[in-house]
């Protein structure tokens, strides 16, 4: 009995050694740290299109990796950022960009949250005036209800 459980201690203990051999290799960094600098830098401004809200710098996704590759390449070639960027916009669109430009197609995106803002405030000053209105006529007593309270209770 006891030599069967160290029988399965040992396999389940071989098995989890053995992990760390399914992980992926590092990407292969560019041998020149100035132009890793600068891919790094255009890799900050382009949206991850598989990740929640990470720049393809951030993120470990395929997708991510073969951007950055794609963007190391273009580097290489000697386009400039501005031509990357648009390279990266036409074939994904504005979602690429993770700052989009102030456009109209964009406005919504800017803007909207400024506007619910705003209509969320006016809908509270408004309540709270109302309020504010009916609690000062609820408790203003009038002279029937003045006199009905001072004469005590009332026989049936």
């Amino acid at each position: 009995m006891a030599s069967w459980i160290s029988l399965v201690a040992g396999a389940l203990l071989s098995g989890l050694l053995a992990f760390p051999a399914l992980a992926k290799d590092a990407p292969p960094l560019a041998e020149d740290p100035v132009l890793e600098a600068r891919v790094m830098r255009i890799a900050a401004e382009l949206r991850c299109l598989v990740c929640q809200n990470q720049t393809i710098a951030d993120s470990h996704a395929d997708l991510a990796v073969d951007l950055r590759r794609q963007v190391r390449t273009m580097l290489q070639e000697g386009r400039s950022q501005a031509e990357i960027l648009q390279y990266m916009t036409d074939r994904y669109g504005d979602f690429v960009l993770y700052r989009p430009p102030v456009k109209t197609s964009t406005w919504l995106l800017w803007f909207g949250p400024f506007v619910l803002l705003l209509g969320g405030l006016a809908t509270l000053v408004l309540v709270l005036r109302r309020r504010a209105r009916l609690s000062d006529d609820h408790f203003e007593p009038d002279e029937e209800e003045a006199n009905a309270v001072g004469d005590g209770p009332r026989a049936p």
